[in-house]
This record gives C-alpha cells, structure tokens and sequence, in this order.
C-alpha cells in the first residue's frame, strides 16, 4: 500500500496560486494538494507562507516572491502552471490601493498567464462586483473582472459572499467584540448575507479547475454561496448562540454608523459601510456551487468548530 509521503508528483498537474497565504488561500493550496495537484504560492514576504508547506506531501507545495502589481515577478510564477487561481485582494486602502491590486494587478496576472500558455485562469472577485457599487471595493472588484477578461478571454470569475471558515476574520470578530460587551449594536442590521465556508469554496475551486484544464473552455461567471440567507441581525444571533454568548443586539442607525467612520481607528470604513449595507447574497443568474458538485455547508453545522474558545469561562467551562 502506497503512503502519502511515497505519492508521486513527477507528471502531476501544477496550480499556482497567487495570494495564496491567506484564510481562503491556505484552504484552496490544501484542497489542491489533497486531490493530487503540485502547488507553486506566490506571496511578497516568503515567511508568511511557511504555515502552507506541511499541508502537503514534501516537495508538493512551494512558494516563490512576487507582487501584481509588479508583471515582471509574476512570469516564473505562472510558467508551469496548468492552471492559475489569482486571489490577490485587499479589504481596506492604506499603503496599498483598491486601484492597484484590484484592478491593474488583475489585468497583469491575466497577461501573464495569456503570455505564458497557462490553459486556465481562476480569478476571485467578490458578490456585489458592479460598476455602479456604492463601494469602491464593489466597483474596483467589477474592473478587475473586466481587465482580466480583456487580457485572458477564457478566465473564469469566482464571486463568493462572505466566507467563513475555522480562522475567519468573519465570525470570529464578531464573536471577540461580543466576548467584551453586554451591548452590541449591529449595523445595516437589515441587510442580508448568504455566508459560504470555506471548505465549500477550495473543493468548487480545485473541481473547477480540472475541469478548464481537461477542457480549455471559457470559464464562465460563478457566485459561491452558502444554503441559506440570513439578516446581518440574525448572522449576529447565530454566532452568539453557537458561542453561548448573552449579548443585546441594538440596531444602529445609518447616519450613528457613518459619524462612528469619521473617528480615528474607526472599526469600520467608510467604504466597508457601504458594503455592508449593500449585504452579499447571489443573483441567480450564475451557477454556484451545486452546478460544480458541492453541497453547500450550513454555518451552524460547522462554526461551533471554532466559536467554541468564545465561550464565558471557555472551551471547556461548564
């Protein structure tokens, strides 16, 4: 019987995948890895990606330095690879810009690609891209979109909701700033979120693209979301439910929450208001991940996983 370690990588198919250091990226590397897959990570500092080399068997997962925004690193990034899976993105503008990564970087890992013969290019935008988004991470992620269809004419287009998984930065804010205060107030409280986990993202993904490899086809346009849609307000309940938190949830209004943007180390920007107000729930105009083989998993079956360590007294309190 062959070991995992004795599996054999000569003749495998490569996957780079750039951006690929974080929550959502170190899932996908993973799930690469598990179907069989060598996988080449691009990433600007080398250190941020050690965390991703034991998920596979030794050799299978490497990384290499290169930024978007910079074409010429991305060229020895994407030269072997069957398939590339850009995630480069950013949440909030500081030294970098929406502008940037977004859009420019976007179009640049698409030329790249284009130039080196790559069979297929998965590129992660995000449910509400439109270029009539009241944010400009909303509008940046449709001209993203754009400069890489421009540039790679079969890319195909992830849009996932809000992604949660083990080491979210989703829930698990929440669940921190309930763990501090008997008094929540909740903003865009009406909004509502087709939440998607993580796990449920990587497998569509890596389906996904063994499918444009053995079939180089246009990719087409996919929304990822989860089994059911939830009100911002009742996302909040959820996550106190599952970590036995006893908070009461105000609702804020729009005009207390936008003043709150103004202060300094607000929580939230001005730009990521607006996105919450907007919610994140798929269209219907778009498969999702039932028409790539994946059922969706419900939050409430998996996030006491992880909101468990938010309990009063602890994981293991009474």
């Amino acid at each position: 019987m062959q070991t995992k370690a004795s599996l054999p990588l000569i003749g495998a198919p490569v996957a780079t995948i750039i951006g690929g250091t974080g929550f959502i990226g170190t899932a996908i590397v993973e799930a690469f890895a598990r179907s069989g897959w060598r996988v080449l990570v691009t990433t600007r500092t080398l250190r941020h990606a050690r965390h991703l080399l034991p998920l596979g068997d030794v050799g299978q997962i490497d990384t290499i330095r290169a930024d978007v925004r910079a074409p010429e690193s991305l060229m020895r990034a994407v030269a072997a690879a069957d398939v590339v899976v850009n995630l480069a993105g950013i949440l909030r503008e500081g030294q970098q810009r929406y502008a940037d990564v977004h859009v420019a970087g976007a179009g640049h890992v698409a030329k790249a690609c284009q130039d080196a013969g790559v069979r297929a290019l998965i590129h992660f935008s995000a449910l509400g891209a439109d270029l009539a988004s009241p944010s400009a991470y909303g509008r940046t992620k449709a001209e993203g979109e754009a400069a890489v269809l421009a540039g790679f004419k079969t890319a195909a287009i992830v849009r996932p909701s809000a992604v949660f998984g083990a080491d979210d930065d989703f829930t698990q804010r929440f669940a921190r700033l309930m763990a501090g205060t008997p008094v929540m107030p909740v903003v865009a409280a009406d909004s509502h979120w087709q939440p998607v986990y993580v796990g449920d993202v990587a497998d569509a993904v890596v389906e996904l693209a063994v499918r444009m490899r053995d079939e180089p086809v246009a990719g087409g346009t996919y929304e990822l979301g989860g089994p059911e849609t939830l009100t911002m307000r009742a996302l909040l309940q959820l996550v106190a439910d599952t970590s036995q938190q006893s908070v009461r949830f105000i609702d804020m209004p729009l005009s207390g929450a936008r003043m709150l943007t103004w202060l300094p180390g607000a929580p939230v920007s001005s730009d990521e208001l607006a996105m919450l107000s907007a919610g994140s729930v798929v269209s219907g105009h778009h498969p999702g991940l039932e028409a790539l083989g994946v059922a969706a998993t419900p939050m409430v079956a998996v996030a006491s996983q992880w909101l468990d360590r938010y309990r009063p007294g602890g994981r293991f309190a009474a």
